[in-house]
């Protein structure tokens, strides 16, 4: 069995305020990569995929203060879930079938999921090779 990879979050000054509001700290936030799937927690929200759900991993951003403090954001055109906790990069998750989250998303499958993660790059990087293998 392999050591899991955790990744946490990067948080920004202006996004721990409207984050705590929503039960969302640092010490619950991050992104591990498991023998077998990735587990991505934030706060109340929680995801989980096998590496074989995973379509594409790509680096994104930046985004809009408004469009991602706070709680999860979930895409109204597209039901993706967002994880973010600053404004300028994150990783882009496409699966291939829908992902249900715990949390208050529950009911709803997700077809990608953002995570602003602080190593961006090593993030996207292992995903890419997990996926690949």
């Amino acid at each position: 069995m392999s050591v899991a990879s955790r990744f946490p979050f990067a948080f920004a000054g202006a996004y721990r305020a409207p984050a705590r509001v929503f039960g969302t700290v640092p010490r619950d936030c991050w992104v591990e990569l498991r023998e077998r799937e990735m587990f991505a927690r934030f706060g109340l929200w929680g995801l989980r995929t096998p590496y074989a759900n995973i379509a594409a991993v790509e680096i994104t951003g930046p985004y809009a203060f408004w469009k991602t403090a706070g709680p999860a954001r979930l895409g109204v055109t597209d039901r993706g879930l967002t994880f973010a906790t600053n404004g300028e990069r994150g990783v882009l998750i496409t699966f291939r079938r829908p992902v249900r989250s715990s949390g208050p998303t529950f009911l709803l499958r997700h077809p990608e999921l953002t995570v602003t993660v602080a190593n961006v790059e090593g993030l996207a990087r292992e995903l890419r090779a997990r996926i690949t293998s």
